[in-house]
């Protein structure tokens, strides 16, 4: 099999030849067949993440087919197309899964992160933790649901039933969200990086019903609001702009430091939220929905051996929607 491996932090990733991987106990063997370029991959290759493994392969957007079975696994077959996400494997054991909070697990497995992921021909995945994908659909436009897509519909949830919705940062995940949240009827405010008018362009033509910069006051005060960009400075700016009683919802794995701000934006009951990691129930709910709404994902594929130029691509927001390496 073929990686592009991080070898050290902050270093470019490197094209790798490995042994070719058998599946162990409760796990199946993937063959890559597209893999999204995420945020947090930019996150682990800059070492912004705690407890850093390297040498690692990144990517945890993962769309493929089972080409081997380890011992025990049920319920997969050979030949059949998953998605393998960034939550890779949890304890079941700890007062979090057992309350059906698995995305808070005391000692959790990340894709991409904590063992090797899908910038590669072959990943190796626990079994529990692929979603069936069915035959419907492109493998390079599912890709971007497995953690942009599964992510931000976490998120969205947790906005609860929001009718004006504000999106700071019009990226991978909010492109799909904003599908999704007028798909439910709700009205869309995009919020992009100041000057960035292709980027509200595109949320125009994905019927936001405004789209500005992150510094501008939206026409009417939101009920809620997601922030997608890793920008701590977007905090404050977003509680100013959701009305009393709203709910500001910080949807990334990591963000900037937040700035101090006057408590007057925190009153009147609005609220200010995280959102870690993703459930298997999320994924069953999100992926079974996904072909009812229709969503459209913009892609822009590169071969896996230019997995650096989506990082750096992405990094300087050179497109729009997601990036998707296929091998």
């Amino acid at each position: 099999m073929h990686a592009m491996m991080l070898n050290a932090i902050g270093t470019p990733l490197a094209w790798t030849e490995l042994p070719e991987r058998q599946p162990g106990p409760g796990e199946i063997r993937v063959k890559v067949t597209a893999c999204g370029v995420c945020r947090t991959d930019l996150h682990v290759v800059d070492g912004e993440l705690a407890h850093p493994r390297v040498p690692v392969i990144p990517g945890h957007e993962i769309v493929g087919r089972i080409d081997a079975i380890g011992p025990g696994v049920e319920g997969h077959r050979i030949g059949e197309r998953v998605g393998v996400p960034w939550l890779g494997h949890t304890c079941s054991i700890c007062p979090y899964c057992r309350s059906g909070r698995e995305n808070l697990c005391d000692a959790p497995g990340f894709t991409g992160y904590t063992h090797d992921g899908g910038y590669a021909t072959a990943v190796i995945a626990d079994a529990r933790f692929a979603f069936p994908l069915g035959e419907q659909g492109d493998d390079v436009a599912l890709a971007p649901l497995l953690c942009a897509g599964l992510i931000g519909w976490r998120a969205l949830a947790m906005a609860g039933d929001a009718r004006t919705l504000g999106l700071y940062g019009f990226g991978a995940a909010a492109h799909i969200i904003a599908q999704v949240a007028r798909w439910q009827g709700r009205s869309v405010f995009a919020f992009t990086r100041p000057g960035d008018t292709a980027s509200q362009d595109f949320a125009r033509q994905l019927g936001a019903a405004w789209a500005g910069s992150s510094d501008d006051t939206p026409p009417e005060a939101l009920d809620a609001a997601i922030i997608f960009a890793p920008v701590g400075a977007l905090v404050p700016a977003a509680l100013k702009a959701v009305r009393k009683g709203g709910r500001v919802v910080c949807a990334g794995i990591h963000m900037s430091d937040i700035p101090s701000f006057a408590y007057s934006l925190l009153w009147e009951e609005r609220q200010l939220v995280s959102v870690a990691n993703l459930t298997r129930q999320d994924g069953i709910e999100f992926l079974g929905l996904a072909p009812n709404i229709g969503i459209v994902t913009r892609t822009t594929t590169y071969p896996l051996q230019e997995a650096n130029r989506a990082l750096s691509d992405l990094r300087e927001g050179r497109f729009d929607g997601a990036a998707v390496l296929v091998p």
